[in-house]
């Protein structure tokens, strides 16, 4: 049975949707049983107001780049059937999901239980009491390369998450033994590295071994197989 997992980000005009605050990207990356599988789910979304300065400066996303974009219930169907039942990791979760339900409730569609989010957040700090827990510092932690991220970006972020994730969680270091485990097994049932093929080596004796063989029986006295043929 496959584990299914979906690491997730957004982007938003603020940090408060009962602000009026909105949602104006959305980035999933898919998980199955710890492996990404290449798929993933991205929308830009018309907040139907206003980018402030303070929030584009971090993402860069315009007022005016989001005019032409669909507004959430035009994405909400592809959206919800992306998602599915899987688990949704999240950096900061309660960020994330209070955003994503507030819009599924102006368009009275079902919320997304908070039990089915695993805040990467809240993992870091516990694993790394006192250490730097921001999306950056843990994927510099786990050696995972950010220097495409200038921005946030939440289908970046997503990707960037989701090794960060496996990385936390001992994914890589699981998948590596395992492939190390496959190789190794490989190797005894072939006999030698990488799938070498040996030849079987030949059963018969030679001829200088049987003579060798005879030799060395003349030169036992009363041997026992003779005792016993004798009886």
């Amino acid at each position: 049975m496959s584990n299914r997992e979906i690491a997730l980000d957004t982007e938003t005009t603020g940090l408060d949707p009962s602000g009026g605050h909105k949602i104006i990207e959305i980035g999933c990356i898919e998980l199955v049983n710890r492996i990404p599988t290449g798929r993933s789910f991205h929308a830009y979304i018309n907040p139907k107001r206003d980018v402030p300065d303070e929030a584009f400066r971090i993402h860069g996303i315009s007022s005016d780049f989001l005019t032409d974009k669909p507004v959430f219930n035009e994405i909400a169907d592809d959206f919800i059937e992306f998602l599915g039942d899987a688990k949704l990791i999240i950096h900061n979760a309660q960020f994330d999901m209070k955003f994503i339900n507030h819009e599924l409730r102006e368009i009275e569609r079902e919320i997304i239980s908070f039990e089915r989010a695993f805040c990467t957040l809240q993992e870091a700090r516990r694993r790394f009491p006192g250490a730097p827990a921001s999306l950056d510092a843990l994927c510099k932690r786990f050696d995972i390369d950010i220097s495409a991220r200038d921005k946030h970006g939440a289908l970046l972020d997503a990707s960037l998450l989701a090794g960060m994730y496996l990385e936390l969680m001992g994914g890589s270091q699981v998948a590596l033994e395992l492939a190390n485990s496959s190789n190794s097994s490989a190797e005894r049932e072939s006999g030698g590295e990488k799938g070498e093929f040996l030849a079987a080596r030949p059963h018969s004796a030679s001829q200088e071994e049987l003579a060798s063989h005879e030799e060395f029986l003349k030169k036992i006295k009363e041997p026992l197989w003779n005792q016993q043929n004798s009886k």
